[in-house]
């Protein structure tokens, strides 16, 4: 249990960079299309802070299911 408990925290952490950044490229991309202007830099740090709440729920769900997947359900004894 422990290790697979590790073994999502551990790819999470390492999908959270990525997955952050592409979120928040294409969301300032759409803002931008849908407002014809670029963005001032505090509508992307808003962005980005929103990117990255996504990020966390995302990167750890697939975490989650790439570790159930790779490793089966833990056992317990």
């Amino acid at each position: 249990m422990l290790y697979f408990t590790l073994s999502i925290v551990v790819l999470a952490a390492l999908l959270f960079f990525p997955v952050s950044k592409m979120i928040w490229v294409l969301s300032v991309r759409r803002l931008q299309r849908r407002t014809g202007r670029e963005l001032d830099t505090a509508e992307a740090q808003g962005q980005l802070v929103r990117a990255r709440f996504i990020a966390v729920f995302a990167s750890l769900l697939f975490s989650f299911l790439f570790n159930l997947n790779l490793l089966g359900w833990p056992q317990s004894g």
